[in-house]
């Protein structure tokens, strides 16, 4: 049928049936919370870059962690800045590290929240690269030998789910190995499976500290051009016992997210990265647009391209919105 007998408008009418016949719903659920660790007591500096997030001791996150967890964000993804660096990153798989700590507290004080923790190497290094350095370049099959120490960690601490990041080849068989082997079978892997050299991570690079010392992560993220080749990698990590896949940044790669739903039935992710964050919050401060407005579009936007979990630094807002909303009948 065609005009005058359809008219799309009538579902539009009010609030109540626009909610009704509402296609794709947004909860607090979907979030998860990243958070920066560091070593210290009753530290909680704002980031300059990022407002409204936070370098926190381990006493805050723990206050952080039961805020988000009474607004229904079910999980946090950790962050961890190390007392020292060094060429390996040896804080990153000690037992008394400050992530494993983190874990720890965490779950002693929120045993229901989803404690994700990111394996990478950049954060704890001196050369600030995601692997191994030797001669300038990054040893992939070495830098896999670290990163089960990591995990292996990571686990014993409670982590509930590993999420490897460096792209490193092989990087999700190398940690499924290592956490079957010594026992942590249950451990779930939540990996960034496809991961872009993008411009879009600049704030978080002060947030962590982990700026490479030289060069450029190009060689081992993925060219922002390509999507038959996010598929590949997806692919590769399906079959090496990913739990869970993740693309990153979002905003810019909703595409990249729909071709990944389509072709896998994993739990897909999708991180709201710093800089899709952080240009939200200058617009906002100058007064251009409608903070709540534009996040809530924007993180449906990520979730009806296909995504099940957001990985967002709106979490904490969102879900207040989301739950106001709720209140109102909005």
């Amino acid at each position: 049928m065609s005009f005058p007998i359809t008219r799309l408008r009538r579902l539009r009418t009010s609030s109540s049936l626009r909610r009704m016949v509402r296609e794709t719903s947004l909860s607090p659920s979907d979030f998860v919370y990243p958070l920066f660790v560091v070593h210290g007591r009753d530290v909680r500096e704002e980031i300059s870059a990022m407002p409204g997030v936070y370098h926190l001791s381990i006493d805050q996150v723990v206050t952080e962690a039961r805020a988000v967890a009474a607004l229904g964000v079910p999980s946090v993804l950790l962050f961890g800045l190390p007392a020292v660096k060094d060429a390996v990153g040896s804080e990153n798989f000690s037992d008394s590290g400050i992530i494993q700590q983190a874990i720890r507290a965490i779950k002693n004080a929120v045993p229901e929240m989803v404690v994700i923790t990111d394996v990478c190497m950049c954060e704890y290094t001196d050369h600030g690269h995601c692997g191994i350095v030797r001669d300038g370049k990054v040893i992939n099959d070495e830098t896999l030998d670290y990163l089960g120490r990591v995990v292996v960690s990571h686990a014993r601490a409670g982590a509930d789910v590993v999420a490897p990041s460096g792209m490193m080849d092989g990087m999700v068989s190398a940690i499924r190995t290592a956490l079957d082997t010594t026992g942590y079978q249950d451990t779930g892997i939540l990996s960034y499976a496809v991961k872009y050299a993008s411009g879009f991570y600049g704030p978080f690079r002060e947030a962590a500290e982990s700026a490479p010392r030289f060069g450029d992560r190009h060689s081992y993220q993925m060219d922002p051009a390509n999507i038959r080749e996010a598929l590949r990698e997806a692919q590769l990590d399906v079959e090496e016992g990913a739990d869970m896949l993740m693309v990153k940044p979002a905003l810019a790669y909703l595409d990249v997210v729909r071709r990944v739903r389509e072709m896998f039935d994993l739990p897909l992710a999708a991180y709201n990265v710093s800089g899709e964050y952080s240009m939200v919050k200058a617009a906002a401060a100058n007064g251009w647009i409608d903070e709540r407005r534009i996040v809530l579009e924007s993180l449906t936007g990520i979730k009806r391209a296909g995504a099940d979990i957001i990985l967002t630094y709106h979490a904490k807002d969102a879900a207040r919105w989301l739950r106001d909303e709720q209140r109102s009948g909005g």
